[in-house]
């Protein structure tokens, strides 16, 4: 893993939220030329970097969308693929730092820290299109496209992460709200400050949920991380990228700061750069960067 002190990372981190959410704003196909900066910007970071990205298009309502990928090919099982994923839209009236430019940054830096890594297994990163409405879960979502097609191929993701919202970060007693679905005697078992980093599953991810934690905690001892696989009938497991991939059989986790279970910005006009914690953000990104190492071996 490239070796960056933690302040390059966080100066990154910052430089891509402000990027995309400072300057560049709201980022959906109802404003055509914001999701050209920002196509611009994750493949200028790419190309950068040294990674060939292609572009995965696709109808979404009537209109072209557009998924953005690059791929790291393994040297001993290149067939099975470890995919990093996060979408790069918003709704029309957020700029969006924690939805999403926050897991669009972390998703970059990743890239970035293992640029030089030679793994056993393809590494795959992908930028969503239209992950929020009106395209969320009706056939029009960037992930449920590329899901789809990989099924279709073959593809064999053994692991799918799902970057959703990873910058919001808050230590104050009751500030994290547990889904109302989880019954009353477990509910004592879930956090209650919202300082923390979740990596949710399905029942069937299970053994996802076990490795990424292993993996993460090698590279964020002190990064608090919930790691927990719930059913699918709690419906707010499955509001991101991830339950498109559970959709194709795949196993998927979503790892993130629980959007508006903690978050009061989530989907408001104050979803701004400067309310997110980047030295947080930071440990996330070293984390994510050692889960995905240990994963694609």
């Amino acid at each position: 893993m490239m070796k960056l002190d933690k302040s390059q990372i966080e100066s990154q981190l910052r430089l891509h939220v402000d990027r995309l959410a400072g300057l560049i704003g709201p980022r959906c196909l109802q404003k055509p030329k914001s999701i050209a900066a920002t196509m611009g910007y994750i493949e200028g970071q790419w190309a950068d970097m040294g990674y060939t990205s292609s572009r995965e298009c696709f109808d979404a309502i009537g209109d072209e969308a557009t998924n953005i990928i690059v791929e790291q090919v393994g040297c001993k099982h290149p067939e099975e693929i470890i995919l990093l994923g996060a979408h790069y839209d918003t709704i029309y009236s957020t700029p969006g730092a924690d939805d999403n430019a926050s897991a669009v940054a972390v998703l970059l830096e990743v890239g970035r820290l293992l640029r030089q890594h030679q793994s056993k297994r393809t590494i795959r990163y992908a930028a969503f299109a239209c992950e929020e409405p009106p395209y969320f879960n009706v056939d029009a979502m960037g992930s449920q496209h590329h899901a789809r097609q990989s099924r279709l191929r073959g593809d064999k993701i053994r692991g799918m992460l799902c970057l959703e919202m990873v910058g919001y970060y808050c230590d104050a007693a009751n500030s994290q709200k547990v889904p109302p679905l989880i019954p009353k005697w477990l509910r004592r078992f879930f956090p209650h400050r919202g300082n923390f980093l979740a990596a949710v599953g399905n029942m069937p991810s299970w053994k996802l949920c076990w490795r990424f934690r292993r993996g993460f905690k090698r590279g964020a001892r002190s990064m608090p991380l919930f790691s927990v696989c719930l059913p699918e009938k709690i419906n707010e497991i499955r509001l991101s990228d991830n339950s498109s991939f559970w959709d194709q059989g795949y196993p998927a986790l979503m790892l993130t700061d629980t959007s508006f279970l903690r978050n009061p910005n989530y989907h408001r006009a104050t979803d701004t750069p400067e309310t997110l914690d980047y030295q947080r953000m930071t440990d996330v990104t070293l984390g994510v960067a050692s889960a995905l190492r240990y994963l694609a071996g």
